[in-house]
């Protein structure tokens, strides 16, 4: 049995909800505001918080964001409309367990929850596999061909691509082929680090080195001893903790919080952020010398409406695990459905498929996954998707360049990855001009 923390304006689904965990075993608390609910979150403990996004007096990252500042960690779902997927991603980065979309099906919000309430144990199944999937397509043969070249030696990787796309993955088997791979892989989500407490998860620190530091703590730098250590969202650590990180790159040493010791570390690091850390450099929010240095071999991930066939491969892969973990015996989808999976844009890439398939294997009662079990807006929103053109940015002149880059994200609602495809350029091409000509997005 969970205590479950309920903030939603809307009255009547509140009601329902609260009756519905009864129902299953689980107790409720209610409340429809980010101000009332973070009051809760201070004088009660919980076990797991549902949260609406849009609230009347804010939005569920200003709950997310009081989490991080208080160092409160429980597992948040998310609830928002379909329409306000990018969001939920975003809200996931930021330390949310999972999302759901409205309407919400009660089987599949208890499923959520019972996984995000087993979700230490199942943590720990993961760390003994990387969960990589080799692909067949072009790019996935040559990430491949540039894992294998990496994993052997010590160089710093930075690994970018846009949320979802299997940045953890592709570092746990970096980990898995290199020769540190039966020692420690250690993940940190930067993200989730409070920027007065990132250094000492980071580098550790002695008892009374600052308040509430009642005994010596170990960093993840010294716990990852000799094996690898995985810094996510890394663009959003301090610039007082990025110093530190160079100091530790340069030296391979580390200075806990509060002592005067130094302590030698041998750790790999591998990072990943879903932003252009160059761009970050140029506007001066990430130091240039300790993007240097953790630039050795830099990974490109692809988003997966690039990743062409290969979606075929994750189609298969998801509905194993669902079926595993459902005990259910789906084979496949119909061909309407893979229809949609091939014109959908997926802006959550595989998190977000993994979710559609593990919902639709849920709601299916026939062998084959038909369009009656995805998210009604996501087939009517590939229904009613018209076909986007626009000129070849390479064939026009520099002062064009502008105006059809804000008219193409204009047209695609600022979905950066369909605008890049769409101009014929990369999506670090697309930063850096949007950047050069002041273009908001």
């Amino acid at each position: 049995m969970a205590h479950i923390l309920i903030v939603e304006d809307d009255v009547t689904f509140l009601q329902i909800l609260d009756s519905f965990l009864k129902r299953n075993a689980h107790t409720a608390i209610t409340c429809t505001g980010i101000k009332e609910g973070k009051k809760l979150l201070h004088s009660e403990k919980f076990d797991l918080i549902l949260l609406d996004y849009r609230l009347p007096d804010g939005t569920g990252m200003d709950i997310l964001n009081t989490m991080q500042a208080d160092r409160l960690k429980l597992p948040v779902i998310i609830m928002t409309s379909f329409h306000d997927i990018r969001t939920a991603v975003k809200s996931i980065r930021s330390g949310a367990y999972d999302y759901i979309t409205k309407p919400v099906n009660p089987d599949e919000l208890l499923m959520l929850i019972h996984e995000a309430l087993g979700k230490t144990e199942k943590n720990e199944e993961i760390k003994t596999s990387s969960g990589f999937i080799e692909g067949e397509s072009r790019l996935a043969q040559e990430l491949q061909e540039h894992i294998k070249l990496v994993a052997p030696t010590n160089l710093t990787v930075i690994i970018e691509g846009e949320s979802g796309t299997g940045k953890e993955q592709v570092a746990r088997k970096i980990h898995e082929l290199s020769k540190r791979s039966s020692m420690p892989f250690i993940a940190i989500d930067c993200g989730a680090l409070s920027i007065e407490l990132a250094s000492s998860e980071l580098f550790g620190h002695i008892k009374g080195a600052f308040t509430g530091a009642l005994i010596d703590k170990i960093g993840q730098f010294e716990q990852a001893k000799g094996g690898t250590l995985f810094l996510d969202e890394v663009g959003n650590l301090s610039y007082e903790v990025q110093v530190k990180l160079l100091r530790a790159l340069q030296e391979k040493e580390i200075q806990p919080v509060g002592a005067n010791k130094l302590v030698k570390v041998d750790v790999r690091i591998i990072t990943a952020t879903n932003e252009d850390l160059q761009t970050a450099v140029r506007k001066g929010a990430f130091r240039e010398d300790l993007y240097h240095r953790l630039n050795e071999f830099k990974f490109q991930l692809p988003s997966l409406h690039q990743r062409g066939s290969d979606i075929d491969l994750f189609i298969r892969y998801f509905i194993e695990l669902a079926n595993k973990e459902l005990s259910k015996s789906i084979s496949g989808t119909d061909d309407e459905v893979r229809n949609i999976f091939y014109r959908y844009d997926w802006p959550g890439n595989l998190r977000e498929l993994k979710n559609v398939i593990k919902r639709a294997v849920l709601l299916s009662t026939g062998s084959l996954i038909t369009p009656a079990s995805l998210p009604t807006e996501m087939v009517h929103e590939v229904q009613n998707d018209k076909k986007l053109t626009a000129p070849d940015l390479k064939a026009l002149q520099a002062n064009n360049e502008k105006d059809l880059i804000e008219k193409t994200l204009q047209e695609v609602k600022y979905n950066k990855s369909k605008a890049a495809r769409l101009l014929n350029i990369d999506r670090t091409t697309l930063y850096y001009k949007m950047s050069k000509y002041g273009i908001d997005g």
